[in-house]
């Protein structure tokens, strides 16, 4: 199957910078789509950024000007970032893919374990 790691999240001050990096490793035929979603404390969970496999991206419109999705193809591996970070921004993150996989059918999806990602007044 296919794992999720993710890395860089943690404290960061209003105004700073934030680099979220999501490697997926597994029996990955293809990745069809990596995304970024987040999920403040009672809210519901919403889309932050995604990328295609041909590098076409979608913002929200809270992030869109301020954040970054990139993706490098070779390493399965997705990134998430901003110099401009806002109290706003403060949630849970959780890194998504769409795969095909080795051996199996049809389109999967995936989800990270999520990281938290604080920005304090």
């Amino acid at each position: 199957q296919v794992q999720l790691v993710e890395s860089g999240g943690g404290l960061a001050q209003p105004g700073g910078s934030l680099r979220l990096s999501c490697a997926a490793s597994g029996n990955i035929f293809s990745i069809d789509a990596m995304a970024w979603y987040r999920q403040a404390p009672g809210k519901q969970r919403e889309l932050v950024a995604a990328i295609t496999s041909s590098s076409s991206t979608t913002y929200a419109d809270s992030v869109k000007g301020r954040f970054t999705i990139s993706r490098d193809n070779a390493k399965n591996t997705v990134y998430l970032g901003t110099d401009s970070l806002k109290v706003e921004d403060t949630a849970v993150y959780y890194c998504y893919a769409r795969a095909e996989l080795i051996g199996l059918t049809g389109v999967h999806e995936f989800w990270g374990q999520g990281t938290q990602v604080t920005v304090p007044s």
